[in-house]
């Protein structure tokens, strides 16, 4: 008893040795955990995201506690020494600032959680860890229509969300209103097209047709809003030289959008071809 009385006297009096030694400490918990949640998988779920994000976050707020409460003393006397340049202390630490309320804005708006679609300025992906500081993302084509993950992770500090709005895509993993565009060069009259084009469209999405109705439904019922609808929908307009855009949407599922793209492109034109071949 003496000896672990002595022990401790003397780490509190060495505090950088009783210091490592926490970090030491906290950090193999740390890992022990993360190595215990990610097991021997190759993909990690959101659940194993989320407990391994919560992991990060617990004991770094841990470790913060302890090392404040171990140097309370010495940073109240520093606290002390530098009230003549706090003003200067706060501008150079601003980003840090923002970065910080930045995740208690995400926090308190519940505005995505981890395993979530989001898309931030031009950055689109699924959130994969947000702490403190950063969120981090695996990023997703999404403005060139092909959903998939690019291979990228990208890390961009909270303070992010003070200056972009943060768009929810979540729905968007499993449904999507897949929008794409079809050039016609000749000012022709392409509206005897759209029927059989339109019934075309509907057979290529009979498979899911009654789920994507059903889906639709719940994201109207979540958003409060009516939406366009799961049936495909066709318009045209012009641009400045003349040519035409066939502007055609479906509601489909998120994996299958690019292959129903080029059915539906193939399909109009044959269709245009056969109705204008010269």
């Amino acid at each position: 008893m003496e000896k672990l009385t002595l022990l401790i006297d003397f780490l509190f009096t060495h505090k950088l040795l009783l210091t490592l030694l926490i970090i030491v400490l906290i950090s193999a918990t740390k890992r022990l955990i993360i190595y215990k949640v990610r097991g021997d998988v190759s993909f990690l779920s959101d659940t194993q995201r989320k407990w391994i994000s919560r992991t990060k976050n617990g004991t770094f707020t841990l470790l913060v506690i302890l090392l404040f409460m171990l140097w309370q003393t010495e940073i109240n006397k520093f606290a002390l020494s530098v009230t003549a340049i706090a003003i200067a202390i706060v501008v150079a630490s601003k980003e840090i600032i923002l970065c910080f309320t930045g995740s208690i804005q995400r926090a308190s708006s519940r505005s995505f959680v981890i395993g979530d679609w989001i898309e931030v300025g031009s950055l689109c992906g699924e959130v994969i860890e947000h702490n403190l500081m950063a969120t981090v993302i695996q990023e997703i084509d999404l403005h060139h229509g092909q959903y998939h993950y690019t291979g990228k992770t990208a890390t961009f500090p909270n303070s992010t969300f003070f200056t972009y709005p943060v768009k929810n895509l979540n729905f968007m993993k499993r449904y999507v209103y897949h929008n794409f565009t079809i050039t016609v060069p000749k000012f022709v009259n392409l509206y005897p097209l759209f029927p059989s084009l339109t019934v075309q469209i509907e057979q290529h999405c009979e498979d899911f047709h009654e789920v994507a109705k059903r889906y639709n439904s719940i994201i109207e019922k979540h958003a409060g809003v009516d939406l366009p609808g799961s049936e495909p929908h066709i318009h045209i307009s012009s641009g400045a030289t003349g040519e035409q855009h066939v502007h055609i949407m479906i509601f489909c599922p998120t994996e299958r959008a690019s292959h129903l793209e080029q059915s539906i492109r193939e399909d109009f034109m044959l269709a245009y071809e056969k109705e204008f071949a010269c």
